[in-house]
């Protein structure tokens, strides 16, 4: 017989220390979305896919980001937890895709967090070649080298990653400086980029019916909700806030600015680049861009924003999935070390660091792509296509909870129940198009962010993984969410009226 780690019985769940308001909940969310890197680095990688049309690409993909924010928000009135869709999806439909929601935006998250490493390590790289340091003992810096980039922003990964521990308010002042200073930055080069810029201004940028082909269709819409991820971040401190309701207002509030920057970022990078510009640049995309406006030492303001913001994502990546591990532990869906809450910063510390160390692990496995453009691109399209699953499935997950409502007030209906389906299968239909291509496009497989099986294998091992996981936690770790994931959909209507 398998012995219970928690003890004969389960213990009472451990709680967060409340302290937040709305405005910490916007530099957390802010921070994770990191508008400066998406908008530095996201952009170029769409370009490359829908060409000009990265206004069209992104107010299109935020329809269904916007149907899936109304969801959270509903959903979080009624139950605040800081698991959010993993305890929703699995009340609501099922503990086994509830699971895998937790699952997933784990291992998207570690992905994600692999990932900004490199990119912070770049954009020091790339800052230590503005002030003219160019090798270190006779090893010529390169940041486009991914075991270089590796090695700096692993070094940033532990800094910040011992500053979340100490808890959320610590982290939420820091990254509010941060993104004062970015935003600064941001709307001052790209406000002038679109005044001086070279390049015509076109209608045609936002006409989604010129992009190329379906598939390019498809995949620019999946790179975009991976730009928009991470204004759910929020929610998942919604257990740490002094009002509930301000964690929605908050994914709210953030969801809308990302909006607006991620829109004024694409004109004006369309403004004052060349396709060929925007889409051949990748991680120093941010660096060309202000190269084109400016002299020196102005130029350098915008790639000091992006080491900025990626150190505020790194930070803000490590909160949000340390907090999700903490809600899947008391359930004993994973192991206690998770829900261990330090009697010092009211924080869980030891899950913290576990998750630091872990994306640094994945960092340092992901040398395998030499490239940090290929790397950048492989990450985004899988975690475009597991966050896409999860956002779909949160929003059924509304749906069904909220289904009396069609019957009681067709108008709160709509908005509870029809919306949010409407995303969810926009959402499942673009990913399940997308993998279709993946699989359609290659006849072998290689290590390579242009073989279709590569792009493929990622998010279905992640998939994969989390029902694996899921039956280690059913069978193995006796876990009662399996047994009580059962539906709250007979008094959700009132609730939801109670908080209207």
């Amino acid at each position: 017989m398998t012995q219970n780690p928690y003890g004969t019985d389960p213990p009472a769940p451990p709680s967060l220390r409340r302290s937040l308001g709305v405005l910490d909940g916007v530099a957390i969310a802010a921070s994770s979305t990191a508008a400066t890197t998406s908008i530095g680095i996201g952009l170029g990688v769409t370009a490359g896919v829908v060409g000009l049309h990265l206004p069209a690409i992104m107010l299109l993909a935020f329809l269904p980001v916007l149907g899936i924010a109304g969801a959270f928000t509903r959903l979080n009135r009624v139950e605040p937890n800081a698991g959010n869709g993993y305890v929703w999806v699995g009340r609501s439909l099922n503990p086994w895709l509830g699971f895998l929601v937790g699952w997933v935006n784990i291992v998207a998250t570690v992905a994600f967090l692999a990932y900004t490493t490199a990119v912070t390590g770049s954009a020091l790289i790339q800052l230590a070649g503005e002030t003219g340091l160019h090798e270190v003992e006779g090893l010529a810096l390169d940041p486009g080298s991914t075991a270089q980039t590796t090695a700096v922003g692993i070094v940033v990964l532990v800094a910040v990653t011992l500053t979340a521990v100490t808890g959320v308010r610590t982290a939420a002042r820091l990254q509010s400086g941060l993104l004062v200073f970015e935003y600064v930055v941001l709307l001052g080069f790209c406000g002038y980029g679109i005044v001086t810029g070279p390049h015509s201004f076109s209608l045609s940028w936002f006409d989604p019916f010129a992009i190329p082909s379906a598939s390019a269709l498809a995949q620019g819409l999946l790179l975009c909700v991976f730009c928009y991820w991470g204004f759910e971040s929020a929610f998942t401190v919604n257990e740490e806030v002094r009002d509930p309701q301000d964690a929605s207002r908050a994914g709210i509030i953030t969801l809308v600015t990302m909006l607006g920057l991620f829109l004024l970022g694409s004109v004006a990078f369309q403004r004052v680049l060349s396709e060929q510009e925007l889409a051949g640049h990748g991680a120093q995309g941010l660096a060309f861009f202000g190269d084109r406006l400016a002299s020196r030492p102005l130029a350098a303001l915008p790639l000091v924003a992006l080491t900025f913001s990626a150190v505020a994502s790194l930070q803000a990546g490590v909160i949000p999935t340390a907090r999700g591990m903490f809600a899947m532990s008391r359930d004993r869906t994973l192991g206690p070390v998770w829900s261990k809450v330090s009697a010092r910063y009211g924080t869980p510390a030891r899950g913290t660091l576990l998750i630091g160390a872990l994306a640094a692990v994945v960092a340092v496995l992901a040398l395998v792509i030499p490239r940090l453009a290929d790397m950048i691109m492989a990450t985004v399209n899988a975690v475009g296509i597991v966050v896409a699953l999860s956002y779909a499935l949160t929003a059924l997950a509304a749906a069904a909870r909220f289904r009396g409502l069609l019957r009681e007030d067709w108008r709160q209906g709509v908005r509870a129940v029809v919306l949010p389906s409407l995303s969810a299968a926009a959402l499942l239909g673009l990913g399940g198009y997308l993998c279709w291509s993946f699989y359609t496009s290659a006849d072998h497989f290689e290590v390579s962010a242009d073989n279709g099986w590569f792009l493929l294998l990622t998010p279905v091992l992640m998939i994969a993984s989390g029902f694996l996981a899921a039956a280690w936690a059913k069978w193995v770790r006796k876990s009662p969410y399996f047994l009580a994931g059962h539906g709250t959909d007979a008094d959700a209507p009132q609730l939801l009226a109670t908080h209207n």
